[in-house]
């Protein structure tokens, strides 16, 4: 008897691929991924990457993420993009945008295609404080100018950790500089933000695994790169379709309250996506619909 293939019962539309660990940046105090100069690729392979990307494709994924850490220092992340784009899937790449390479630029040219990054302060000193690395500010604010001269669609989010952080004085530089869409969110209690504490569904905003969810570096399944302690399993020995269509990933995304009745505000770094539930809205405040890059 055939059997027949696992199915999600929900439509996958947004899939962000966290592939590797490894940023130049540190971002003490709030980095979701605990990301830095010293961690590693993970375990998924480019050849696990590729096959993730054609199976996200078959499911009807809208828009593939690629994520980190930062996502350029992946040595197969140029393949992975054009792989991407190559199913017809759009893609967005989440970057820091603290060094990016000649060829790097051909490829977000791409009409498909479009960046987002975070942002901190129009401060050098505060918004490198933030990042736990000096230049941070200038490197990443020429690249998002260079962006917008070069008509690369760029998305960004200001992470506000509180303290007095020149919020405004940073969205009105990122205007200043000609980026349309802006939005400001507060740091989320995961990763270095969380310190001893234990990870909550209260930090996430109600609206991750419906139609979205995350890869690891080391392939576990997420209901999101924020959510990161909310698996439901490994794609490195099964598909992205049997993983979504278990029962523990109906467990899991069971598990996150909807918020029924609350506008819910977009986690720092799940933001800038193309889910149509979550997206940067110009004038930031809770998630209103997403535009579609299209």
């Amino acid at each position: 008897m055939t059997m027949a293939p696992e199915v999600p019962t929900t439509a996958l539309r947004f899939l962000s691929l966290e592939i590797t660990g490894r940023c130049q940046l540190t971002c003490p105090s709030h980095c979701y991924a605990q990301a830095g100069p010293a961690r590693g690729h993970g375990s998924m392979t480019g050849q696990d990457w590729h096959r993730i990307i054609d199976e996200a494709a078959a499911l009807g994924t809208m828009t593939v993420q690629l994520i980190g850490g930062e996502p350029t220092q992946h040595p197969g992340f140029a393949k992975l993009v054009e792989h991407a784009l190559g199913t017809g899937m759009r893609v967005r790449v989440y970057s820091n945008l603290f060094r990016v390479r000649d060829a790097h630029w051909r490829l977000f040219a791409h009409p498909h295609l479009s960046l987002a990054c975070s942002y901190y302060s129009d401060d050098a000193a505060e918004h490198d404080a933030i990042t736990g690395r000096r230049g941070s500010h200038a490197a990443t604010r020429a690249n998002i100018a260079e962006a917008v001269r070069r008509g690369v669609r760029v998305k960004v989010a200001i992470i506000d950790l509180g303290d007095g952080q020149r919020v405004e004085q940073a969205r009105a530089e990122l205007r200043a500089l000609g980026v349309c869409e802006v939005r400001v969110d507060s740091v989320r209690a995961v990763g270095n933000a969380a310190g001893t504490a234990v990870p909550s569904v209260s930090t996430l905003c109600g609206r991750c695994g419906n139609g979205k969810a995350a890869i690891l570096p080391d392939g576990q399944v997420s209901v999101c790169e924020i959510g990161r302690f909310l698996t439901a399993g490994s794609v490195k020995n099964a598909s992205l379709a049997s993983v979504l269509a278990s029962d523990r990933w109906a467990k899991v995304t069971a598990s996150i309250p909807h918020r029924i009745g609350v506008a819910p505000v977009c986690p720092p770094d799940c933001a800038p996506n193309d889910d149509t539930q979550c997206g940067p809205a110009t004038g930031g405040g809770p998630c209103g619909p997403a535009d579609d890059d299209g």
